[in-house]
């Protein structure tokens, strides 16, 4: 069968999930009378709540008797990962730019793995219908960014469409059509058929798959020859080791499912049963003659956070899973897919150190092991610090800001404090677009700030660059914190005495305990108070003076603002119903003890 394999690649929220959507409805996958949404490819919860597409996915079309593999891949930097392994199944791409944004720093990044590898780029301006939008000049960047990737003479030679995928047209010029016809003969055209080169059987796993009935199943695509039912193979793992396995079941994706089949053939991508205990990055080969494919290779993590159980007052009140192997045996399971994720065992049996690309890298971790009822505790995000030539050398990264003129200097004076370093600075319509070099940790806790700086119109967007020499201290959080000075439940009368100090992250009515960090204090410095004292009533009343309190409501923070917002001192209780900040030492006495000690060693 006629095959064609390609990728979608994009800086985030410039339309690949909704190209995906428009491409299943052209080829009929769907009845004309079935539900079918937006977004179908998001279908995991997270990814809906957050409109972010997390995990690369395929789906199958069948266009004018060619059948067409889609693959949707993730457009944050943090999940760099995931799309640096599936574009080994594809033989071309789609690269979607923004219309109005034009190529951002994340289209970068993948456009230079898809070069790498020699894929055939299709370029497609979306969002033609925006306002102030300028798809001419976007097309000259874009041919720029391909230059300056070096791309080959055939790469640069790349088709151009245009249209909107929220409308439903995309043509090889500006004029709107019907459908996305023109696009889809466009993949048929410009998108070689897999190449198929003669020998033994090889198939690279690039993503695994789980079914409840069948187990883990590889999922990847035949590079070689073919592979059948029944069939006798060798497993070629990263480590040098040969096993020999049979193979169940195989199945091939068919419009958003999959299908079983007997045989799959070279170039076609497929999903095998009974295989065990492989890795991403092993190959499946021949029984008598095996030869093994080269491991892909995944960028490095550039930050740790210290994942540790539960041990505040209120352990094991809302969780299922609360001990130290429950936590261990998940973060293992979740290296098996989770290729960019690194798990080391600390001196302590009961805390281990979590790898990451970034923070959403490893918030999202988070999210999903609270929300299958892990209870956990994480420290503060550090950056991973490298000796190069003797000297102490520190991730650094790009960042690019879009925000509106009269909020710039903010901006600029944010991110300079920081110990960021302006490279471009550039009027686009009503935008200014700002681009820096600044070290990872300047990131840190960046977002919250910027945006409350520039009344939320900041779009920033950043990716990793380079290690570099240490750049010095960079100042953290300005205010101190308010801490619960004993256990119980938080009263109104006496948080409405307190509203001087600060402001709440707690409601009246709310249990805490001793040593949480309750609020934010107004002045530099922490500040234990008493959140829990009743009013003692006497006989005598007074008209009006009993009213209501007027309190603040408290201040609702995410996962992520909170992995921003903690110092190193401090630590989040995460559980699946809660999250709380708290000190890493609950006890007052033993904190001013423990930084006097710290005090001395330095």
């Amino acid at each position: 069968m006629n095959i064609r394999n390609i990728a979608i690649i994009a800086h985030v929220d410039h339309g690949k999930t909704t190209l995906v959507d428009k491409i299943l409805h052209q080829t009929n996958v769907f009845r004309a009378n079935q539900e079918s949404g937006d977004l179908i490819m998001d279908n995991n919860d997270l990814e809906r709540e957050r409109g972010i597409t997390i995990f690369s996915k395929n789906a199958s079309v069948e266009y004018k008797g060619v059948k067409i593999n889609v693959i949707d891949t993730p457009g944050h930097a943090d999940f760099g990962g995931e799309v640096e392994r599936v574009l080994k199944m594809a033989d071309g791409v789609i690269l979607l730019v923004d219309a109005f944004e034009g190529p951002m720093p994340q289209t970068r990044f993948v456009l230079q793995k898809a070069l790498q590898l020699n894929l055939k780029p299709i370029v497609v301006i979306n969002k033609v219908d925006k306002e102030n939008c300028r798809p001419d000049e976007v097309h000259d960047a874009v041919f720029e960014l391909f230059f300056n990737l070096d791309a080959t003479e055939d790469q640069l030679n790349f088709p151009t469409y245009y249209g909107s995928g929220k409308n439903g047209w995309f043509n090889s010029s500006l004029t709107p059509c019907e459908d996305i016809t023109p696009l889809m003969d466009g993949i048929l055209e410009h998108v070689p058929a897999p190449k198929t080169p003669e020998g033994n059987l090889q198939l690279q796993i690039t993503s695994l798959d789980y079914s409840s009935f069948l187990g883990r199943i590889a999922v990847g695509r035949v590079t070689r020859s073919s592979i059948e039912e029944n069939q006798w193979v060798t497993l070629m793992q990263a480590d040098g080791t040969a096993k020999k396995q049979k193979v169940r079941e195989l199945y091939v994706f068919e419009a958003l499912g999959k299908r079983k089949v007997n045989k799959v053939t070279a170039g076609d991508i497929c999903a095998v049963v009974g295989i065990e205990d492989f890795n991403i990055g092993d190959t499946i080969a021949d029984a008598e003659e095996p030869e093994a494919l080269p491991v892909i290779s995944v960028d490095e993590p550039t930050m740790n956070m210290l994942f540790g159980i539960n041990n505040s007052p209120f352990f094991g009140k809302d969780g299922k899973f609360v001990t130290s192997r429950h936590l261990r045996d998940r973060l293992v399971k979740e290296t098996e897919k989770n290729l960019a994720l690194r798990v080391v065992d600390t001196d302590s049996a009961d805390s281990f150190l979590v790898y990451g690309r970034g923070i959403l890298h490893l918030g999202v971790l988070i999210e999903t092991m609270r929300r299958e009822g892990y209870e956990l505790t994480v420290g503060q995000p550090q950056v991973i610090v490298k000796t190069i030539d003797g000297k102490k050398c520190e991730p650094y990264e790009t960042l690019v800001v879009d925000v509106p003129q009269e909020f710039a200097s903010k901006v600029i004076d944010l991110v300079t404090r920081r110990k960021g370093e302006m490279l471009i600075m550039e009027t686009k319509g009503e935008m200014q677009h700002l681009e820096f070099e600044i070290p990872s940790r300047g990131l840190i806790g960046l977002r919250t700030q910027m945006l409350t700086a520039t009344a939320g119109e900041a779009v920033m967007a950043h990716r990793f660059n380079d290690y570099k020499p240490w750049k010095g201290a960079i100042p953290g959080r300005n205010n101190g914190v308010l801490i619960a000075k004993e256990a119980g439940s938080t009263t109104a009368y006496s948080l409405d005495k307190l509203q001087d100090r600060g402001s709440f992250f707690v409601d009246p009515g709310e249990e805490v305990y001793k040593g949480m960090i309750i609020g934010e204090n107004n002045k530099p410095g922490d500040l234990v108070v008493n959140p829990n004292e009743g009013k003692k009533l006497t006989n005598m009343r007074a008209s009006g003076s009993d009213g209501a309190a007027n309190i603040a409501p408290k201040i609702l923070m995410t996962l992520e603002e909170c992995m921003e917002y903690i110092q190193h001192d401090e630590c989040i209780e995460v559980t699946p119903n809660f999250i709380r900040m708290r000190k890493t030492i609950l006890d007052e006495e033993e904190r001013k003890r423990s930084a006097k000690s710290l005090k001395a060693e330095a």
